[in-house]
């Protein structure tokens, strides 16, 4: 399968699953957001209603008589209202003072029943028929002949003229008032345009953000493939160069019809070096798997730096002298501790050394610098060599990377040093870097934490 095509497939699976997860949430919220909005306006409309209801409730309860015409009764106390059986005439003025606390009449409505349930009398801008039969349930909603709806509320009116007894406060009738929905539907229609175009924005740019999130989240990976694929490039071509010198020097033997022994003395050690070349290949490679998994069971133990830069001094210093240069060491007085793997420490600044070593010209120098400030140790390896371009600082700690591309193996070693010697710091939780010019040498320094340890 073609790579690209997978990671694009990908890519545009991990785009939808998020835009999918992102639009439930953002719908949800959305949702949530629409009901609160419109339960707290409805609540509100509610206690509007309520409230003017108490109000003409507080109002008429005192001049309602415990007997009487309630047809006469009505015209003294609502001359504006329409009483049922009677011509309906209409008193705007009238209606303004009798009707306190209505706001607007015109999307408010009145209608007056008695004891029994009879319609008594109706405000006169009631714009839609009502049936006649009382509905004792406080609040209802009803749907009128002109499409629109209707919220109203039922409360008890008592007559308490000269009470004597309890039973004078008995109920006189009931009161009911409406107001028409027409603007909170309208309101109800707007918060629902808003929301639901805030969601198609919303979503088209999570759609463009989860695509570049996407991309974000697959480059890593993409990444990390490119690399496997090439740390496969690079150690195949490692890998066939000793093999191809092994095989032509096993095939040359071959043919020679009765090798004497002087012919296999002089292929004997090609046939040694090409296979320790192999060998040591393998060994750099499986140590740099085991580092990179953390795979060792082995504990952390208190290494002394001084101790392990001496030695190293004394190991490279032979074969600085066979490559005519000058290799020092500067140790303090006070012994230095940290934790970590000692066999490991000791291969990480090998690796530096011989590094060092082997990109420095004759008669050049390389110093081992072990020194210890504000708990934090430092081993500096320094040397006057061909130096590193600045623009290629990190690269030189990835696998199999040289800084001239050069694989004529003019300089040897696996091309695996500085990576192993990475991985190692990092497990040991250790700061590698490196400071170099052209033509100026390079300075490697590893910075790793001090113990007190007696």
């Amino acid at each position: 399968m073609n790579i690209r095509l997978l990671f694009r497939r990908s890519r545009i699976r991990l785009a939808v699953w998020y835009t999918l997860v992102m639009g439930s949430i953002l719908g949800l919220s959305g949702l949530g957001m629409y009901r609160s909005i419109v339960q707290s306006n409805w609540v509100a409309l509610e206690r509007e209603i309520e409230s003017i209801a108490g109000t003409l409730h507080d109002s008429l309860e005192p001049m309602l008589p415990a007997s009487g015409d309630p047809a006469g009764v009505l015209q003294r106390i609502f001359p504006d209202l329409c009483v049922v059986g009677q011509a309906c005439t209409i008193h705007p003025t009238l209606i303004q003072r009798h009707t306190t606390g209505i706001s607007d009449r015109s999307i408010y409505y009145i209608r007056l029943f008695d004891a029994q349930g009879t319609l008594l009398a109706f405000s006169p801008n009631q714009r839609f028929q009502l049936s006649d039969r009382f509905n004792p349930i406080s609040w209802q909603t009803l749907y009128g002949n002109d499409g629109r709806r209707y919220r109203q509320f039922t409360t008890i009116l008592h007559s308490a003229h000269h009470p004597t007894t309890e039973s004078d406060y008995s109920s006189w009738g009931y009161l009911q008032i409406g107001r028409t929905l027409t603007s909170f539907d309208a309101e109800t229609r707007r918060i629902q345009w808003i929301l639901a175009s805030g969601f198609v924005i919303t979503l088209s740019l999570v759609v463009v953000s989860s695509w570049w999130l996407s991309g974000l989240a697959m480059q890593p990976i993409y990444q990390s493939y490119q690399q496997q694929q090439q740390f496969t490039a690079n150690a195949a071509h490692e890998l066939r160069s000793p093999l191809a010198s092994l095989l032509a020097t096993v095939e040359a033997l071959l043919r020679i019809p009765n090798p004497d022994q002087q012919s296999i003395e002089i292929m004997l050690p090609t046939l040694e070096r090409q296979g320790r070349r192999l060998s040591d290949l393998i060994k750099d490679l499986l140590l740099l798997a085991s580092l990179e998994q953390d795979a060792s069971s082995l504990k952390f133990q208190p290494c002394c730096l001084n101790d392990l830069v001496t030695d190293l001094a004394e190991e490279f210093l032979e074969l600085a002298i066979a490559s005519n240069i000058n290799l020092t060491s500067q140790i303090p007085p006070i012994e230095i501790y940290t934790l970590g793997h000692e066999l490991q420490l000791y291969r990480l600044v090998s690796n530096l050394i011989a590094n060092a070593i082997q990109y420095t010209p004759a008669g050049g120098s390389v110093i081992i610098c072990l020194e210890s400030h504000d708990r934090i140790a430092k081993i500096l390896v320094k040397d006057t060599g061909i130096g590193i371009p600045l623009d290629q600082h990190r690269r030189i700690f990835d696998r199999f990377y040289r800084v001239d591309s050069d694989r004529s193996r003019k300089t040897g070693g696996t091309g695996l040093g500085l990576a192993i010697a990475q991985a190692i710091a990092q497990k040991h939780q250790a700061y590698l870097h490196v400071d170099s010019r052209i033509g100026q040498g390079s300075i490697f320094t590893v910075e790793m934490n001090v113990i007190n340890y007696h």
